[in-house]
C-alpha cells in the first residue's frame, strides 16, 4: 500500500473535523437563533383554508392577478401578527383556487376574523409625517398627560387634532402594528405607518377610492432618461377628484404636498404633487427598481379588490397536541436508533462501535442542519420530517451492513483484515452510492411532485441520505481502515467482529465433509 493512501484516512478524519466545526459555528453563531423551526403540526396553530369569489354585484371573472394580489395582502396581515413559520399557499388556479394559510401559535379565531376581510384602497392627503422608528415627546404641553403607545392601526377619529399626541407616541415597529386587515372609513382622518414600518402619518379623509383607478402599469420615461415610474388612469369621477386634490396640494410645502396610497389600513407609497394633474391621467415616480414599480401598479390595479373571502375550513391544533407528537415522534426514533444499535453491537462487536459512532455523527449533523436551514432557508421541521430521520436510519444502518459483510467476505477468501477493509471499501462503495442516490433520487421526485408535509419527508429523507455519504466516506471508512491496522484487531478475537476462526468455521466444517 503506497504512503498516499495510507495517509487518506486522516486527511478524510481531519476533512470531516472541519466541516463539522464550521457546521457548528454557523448553527451556533452568537445572536443567531439555537432552536429548530417547529412546523404547525408540532408547534401548534391555526390552518385556514378561503375560498376566493368575486363580491356580489362585480363584473368579470376572477382572474390570478387578483389572486395573486390576495394572497400578498393575506401575507401582509399574517406577517403583522410577529410570528414565525406562516405560510400562505394557492391551491389551484382560477375559479377553483383556494388559500391556505397556516400560522403557528396563533388564537384561531383572531386570524379567521382578520383573513375574511376585504383590504380597502384610499387615496389621502398627508397632514403630518415622520419617522416610524422615533418616538418624540408625546405633548407639546407640559401639563398634558402623555398619551399611551397604540396597539392597532389604523387610528381614525373625526379631526385630525384628536390623532395628534398619538402621533407623536407611535412606534411604527411596535409588533403586531403592520398586520393591516382591520376596516377604516374613508369619511375620517386616519393615523397609520407605511407597510414597512419606516414613516408614521396622519392623513385625511380620502379624496379618491380604489374603485375609481381604471388601470396602472409600471414603465420606463419613454424618452429613456430615468428610473421607474408607474402611471395611473381614473373614471371620471376619479379625474375630477385628483384634479382638485392636486391643485391644493401642488401649492403646499412638505409634507402637505404628498398624499398616502393607502391599501388595508397602511401606506404602501406616499409621492408628492409637483404641479397641479388634469385629464384624469398620472404617474408616480421615485427611486423605483422593476419590481417595486411592478408591485405598486399591482397593488392600484387590483387593490380594491373585487373579491370576498369565504372560510372553507379553519383548523385548531393545540401546543399540547403538538409537543406530544414531538416526544412521540423523537422516542419513535431513540428507539429505532437504539435498536439499531444494540443489534449492530451484538453481530459485529468491536465493528459495530463504529457503526454505532458514525450513527451518532450523522444524527448531530442532522440536527444542526435542521437548525441553521431553518434560520436560513425557513425549514420547518414537521412531524412528517421527523418520520424522514427515522426512515434514514435503516438507510445507514444498511450502509455499515454492506461495508462489514464485504470485509468479511474478504476475510472468509482468506485476507488479511488490513487487505480486507480495503478491498472490502472499494467493492461496497458502488453498491453504498448506487442505494443512496435511487434513494436520493426517489426523494428529489417526491419533494418536486407533492404539497404541504409530504414535501418535509422528502427533503428530510434527501437531507439525510447526503449526511450517509459523507459520513460513509469520510468518518466509516477512515475508521474502519484504522481498525484493520490494528495488530489486536489482525489477531481475530472473538470481540473483534471479524475473528477468522468464526467466520470460516463453517466452510471449514464443509472441506471436513468432503474428505
Amino acid at each position: 500500500m503506497s504512503a498516499a493512501n495510507r495517509a487518506r484516512p486522516g486527511r478524510s478524519l481531519i476533512l470531516l473535523l472541519l466541516v463539522l466545526v464550521s457546521t457548528i459555528l454557523w448553527t451556533y453563531w452568537p445572536g443567531a437563533s439555537h432552536e429548530a423551526r417547529l412546523g404547525l403540526d408540532l408547534r401548534g396553530g391555526t390552518q385556514v383554508i378561503l375560498t376566493p369569489e368575486l363580491a356580489p354585484g362585480a363584473e368579470g371573472v376572477l382572474t390570478q392577478d387578483q389572486i395573486n394580489q390576495t394572497v400578498e395582502i393575506i401575507r401582509q396581515r399574517v406577517n403583522g401578527f410577529g410570528v414565525a413559520e406562516a405560510e400562505v399557499t394557492v391551491q389551484g388556479s382560477g375559479a377553483n383556487a383556494a388559500i391556505v394559510v397556516t400560522v403557528p401559535g396563533v388564537n384561531p379565531e383572531g386570524i379567521t376574523n382578520l383573513l375574511k376581510q376585504t383590504a380597502r384602497l384610499d387615496f389621502r392627503a398627508v397632514l403630518a409625517a415622520g419617522s416610524g422608528i422615533e418616538i418624540a415627546n408625546p405633548s407639546p404641553s407640559p401639563s398634558a398627560t402623555p398619551a399611551p403607545q397604540p396597539t392597532e392601526l389604523p387610528i381614525q377619529a373625526a379631526t385630525a387634532e384628536e390623532l395628534y399626541d398619538q402621533y407623536l407616541s407611535l412606534n411604527c415597529l411596535t409588533p403586531g402594528l403592520l398586520q393591516g386587515g382591520r376596516a377604516d372609513d374613508p369619511t375620517k382622518y386616519m393615523l397609520t405607518c407605511s407597510k414597512e414600518g419606516f414613516e408614521k402619518f396622519v392623513l385625511a379623509p380620502a379624496f379618491i377610492t380604489g374603485d375609481q383607478v381604471s388601470d396602472s402599469q409600471a414603465t420606463l420615461p419613454q424618452q429613456g432618461a430615468g428610473g421607474w415610474m408607474v402611471t395611473l388612469d381614473f373614471d371620471s369621477q376619479g379625474a375630477t377628484k385628483l384634479s382638485e386634490a392636486s391643485i391644493n396640494l401642488s401649492k403646499l410645502p412638505s409634507p402637505q404636498n404628498r398624499f398616502g396610497i393607502v391599501l388595508d389600513g397602511l401606506v404602501v407609497s406616499a409621492p408628492f404633487f409637483s404641479e397641479p394633474i388634469l385629464g384624469g391621467k398620472a404617474q408616480i415616480e421615485g427611486s423605483f427598481k422593476a419590481e417595486e414599480a411592478k408591485q405598486l401598479a399591482q397593488v392600484l390595479r387590483y387593490g380594491a379588490l373585487p373579491v370576498t373571502l369565504n372560510i372553507a375550513e379553519s383548523t385548531s391544533i393545540s401546543p399540547t397536541l403538538g409537543q406530544d407528537q414531538l416526544s412521540a415522534g423523537l422516542l419513535a426514533g431513540a428507539i429505532g436508533l437504539a435498536l439499531v444499535a444494540i443489534y449492530l453491537l451484538i453481530y459485529y462487536r468491536a465493528l459495530g462501535f463504529v457503526a454505532v459512532f458514525s450513527l451518532v455523527l450523522a444524527a448531530g449533523f442532522l440536527w444542526l442542519l435542521i437548525i441553521g436551514l431553518g434560520r436560513s432557508i425557513g425549514f420547518t421541521l414537521t412531524l412528517a420530517g421527523i418520520a424522514g430521520a427515522i426512515v434514514a436510519i435503516g438507510i445507514t444502518a444498511d450502509s455499515f451492513v454492506v461495508y462489514f459483510e464485504r470485509i468479511r467476505d474478504e476475510i472468509r477468501d482468506g485476507k488479511t483484515l488490513r487487505v480486507a477493509t480495503e478491498l472490502g471499501w472499494t467493492r461496497a462503495r458502488r453498491t453504498l452510492l448506487a442505494a443512496d442516490f435511487v434513494s436520493l433520487l426517489a426523494a428529489i421526485v417526491l419533494y418536486a411532485l407533492s404539497v404541504g408535509s409530504v414535501r418535509g419527508f422528502a427533503f428530510t429523507l434527501g437531507l439525510t441520505t447526503l449526511i450517509d455519504v459523507l459520513v460513509a466516506f469520510w468518518f466509516t471508512h477512515p475508521l474502519v481502515t484504522y481498525f484493520g491496522k490494528s495488530k489486536w484487531a489482525d489477531n481475530g478475537g472473538i470481540l473483534t467482529g471479524v475473528s477468522r476462526k468464526r467466520l470460516t468455521a463453517g466452510s471449514t466444517i464443509l472441506t471436513g465433509s468432503d474428505n
